[in-house]
């Protein structure tokens, strides 16, 4: 009778200069998104046309960045999951925003420029996290 070898897959290497990019990228996430939403009132002005669903996910999204950022920078194979599922959670919301732009709604041109940067961020993350996980 033949043992059957239970394989994992590779833990990536850790990452700590994409850790340490993902963990700012989380606090000033959760910061600029803190500030329009609790802040003063003269902060939800200068932001703009905002839109609700695209602040209220970078706010929520903040303590993932966080966590990726914990998980690359310690190795663990979740972090590279969690990078997948934030470029596509962030490209679901970027379709969102174009349809929603699309239709007419009012909007700031940055909030499409920020939400364009995350998805590239996450999705440039996961292949960057990935390529270290397989060799």
């Amino acid at each position: 009778m033949s043992k059957v070898k239970h394989t994992e897959a590779p833990a990536p290497a850790r990452a700590p200069g994409a850790a340490a990019i993902a963990f700012l990228f989380g606090l000033l996430t959760l910061v600029s998104g803190a500030s329009v939403l609790f802040g003063p009132e003269s902060v939800s002005r200068m932001a703009g046309e905002v839109v609700d669903f695209v602040l209220w996910f970078n706010f929520l999204s903040g303590p993932f960045y966080l966590l990726t950022g914990f998980g690359l920078w310690m190795g663990r194979p979740w972090a590279v999951k969690l990078c997948a599922v934030m470029a596509l959670m962030c490209a679901l919301v970027l379709v969102a925003l174009l349809i929603y732009i699309a239709i007419g709604q009012a909007y700031e041109m940055r909030t499409l420029a920020a939400m364009s940067l995350r998805f590239i961020f996450w999705a440039l993350l996961y292949l960057y996290a990935f390529r270290r996980t397989v060799k």
